[in-house]
């Protein structure tokens, strides 16, 4: 089974999708697994209780990767797509852009404050497309 999820960003950050994957899955036991389709943005499983938590995520990687205005990062090269274009692909290196979980009954067997996010490295809007593929026990 498989599907995309389009998801709107508004700039740097984490945007939590976990409902919609929640509301997508059948009621079966299996593997989801999940990649983003684009190559300056990443997917994790984080916190999702404590906003602050995705703020203090962004602001550590906008400080261990800042933009290529910033004399520390005068090396790079690839610079004619904006100034937080590479350091965007650098973030999705560091970072995954995919992952798999185990799904039990219908549900992701994620902890209790567990989320999926979608993480967006760059500094305007996106719309981002993860691909979703469920394999359901045989």
């Amino acid at each position: 089974m498989h599907t995309m999820f389009e998801i709107r960003t508004h700039g740097p950050g984490l945007m939590e999708f976990t409902a919609d994957v929640a509301a997508w899955l059948p009621a079966a036991s299996g593997l989801l697994t999940l990649m983003i389709r684009h190559t300056s943005a990443s997917l994790l499983i984080q916190e999702n209780a404590d906003p602050e938590v995705q703020v203090d995520l962004t602001e550590w990687l906008r400080r261990t990767v800042p933009p290529t205005t910033d004399p520390s990062m005068a090396y790079l090269t690839h610079t004619y797509e904006g100034p937080d274009d590479m350091p965007g692909h650098i973030k999705a290196m560091l970072l995954p852009v995919s992952l798999q979980i185990p799904v039990l009954d219908g549900r992701m067997r994620l902890g209790t404050w567990q989320g999926l996010y979608l993480v967006e490295h760059r500094d305007r809007p996106h719309t981002r497309s993860v691909a979703a593929h469920f394999a359901a026990d045989r």
